[in-house]
């Protein structure tokens, strides 16, 4: 027998500035608490060390959160160098320390410029990626380390904003499925004094920049539940880069139905947001070879 869901029925995007100390999941639970929400879901977990912008995706927006999960990242970072720990961060345990020398600006820049791009990245065991079902970071609790492929992922931009031995503060803007971490270490080695990250806060996920901090919303939750609905964003502004197709109510109905229609001067190939009339946001489509607009994951409102 299923589990029946409780609570309401509210949909939308919250922009959270997430703290240091919580999991991603704990903060996530916390939210649908306040919201007394039926359902809800992030889009991509942050460490517990980490702070930074978590959207978490409320009602049917949940259905649009694997887009966000594709989205790029922006961070600011700080690496400290000369030290390498067990966890690429500043809660693991320190397994070798190296006296840096002979290490100025202009290397660090050099080094920097060589990660710019396509690059190889080998997560860390310290990471939620499934090994024969199960979560590496609960074999590394394990004393366990397992073989990981590399994966590539894409540095669009690493910016120094400061630097102050043995302290390197970064902004970083990258593909989806980065490891600050590993770049941290990654770069440390090349430099050839190993590093960690010991401080990081994701500041954007795709067009979203702003965020409200946990405070603030448990605050506002003592207004009441209007209040707390006026902080979530619509769920379209996920695919806010997308091409928009705006429909008859008539197309509407046989979209909502399933079928694929044909839409005058709509785009020719790709993925398109779909809206009614009066602007009613009906979910997502694909254009199909012969032109027509097939639907592909509608909200149920």
């Amino acid at each position: 027998m299923s589990k029946r869901r409780t609570g309401r029925n509210v949909h939308g995007i919250l922009l959270l500035n997430k703290p240091i100390g919580l999991s991603s999941n704990a903060v996530l639970q916390r939210v649908k608490r306040l919201y007394q929400a039926r359902k809800a879901g992030h889009t991509g977990s942050l460490d517990k060390i980490a702070s930074g912008l978590l959207p978490i995706c409320l009602g049917e927006a949940t259905k649009f959160s694997g887009f966000l999960l594709e989205a790029d990242k922006h961070y600011q970072a700080e690496f400290t160098f000369g030290v390498t720990t067990s966890t690429g961060d500043a809660e693991g345990d320190i397994v070798q320390t190296r006296p840096l020398s002979n290490i100025d600006r202009n290397k660090i820049d050099e080094v920097i410029q060589a990660f710019i791009g396509p690059i190889q990245q080998v997560p860390p065991m310290h990471s939620a990626i499934k090994y024969q079902g199960q979560a590496l970071y609960k074999l590394a609790r394990q004393g366990k380390t397992v073989e990981r492929q590399p994966r590539t992922v894409t540095i669009y931009s690493i910016k120094v904003r400061d630097w102050v031995l043995p302290r390197l503060a970064v902004e970083v803007h990258c593909s989806k499925g980065t490891y600050i971490r590993t770049l941290a270490q990654d770069i440390g080695e090349t430099l050839g004094y190993g590093g960690y990250v010991s401080f990081l806060h994701r500041v954007g996920v795709g067009d979203y920049w702003d965020m409200i901090d946990m405070e603030t919303l448990e605050h506002k939750a003592e207004l009441g539940l209007e209040t707390l609905d006026s902080l979530l964003m619509p769920m379209h502004t996920a695919l806010s880069n997308w091409p928009t197709v705006e429909l008859t109510n008539e197309l509407a109905y046989y979209v909502q139905k399933g079928q694929a229609v044909q839409v005058p001067k709509a785009p020719t190939k790709g993925w398109v947001t779909l809206f009614a009339e009066n602007a009613r946001f009906l979910g997502i489509g694909l254009i199909l070879e012969d032109g027509r607009i097939a639907p592909k994951r509608l909200v149920n409102l």
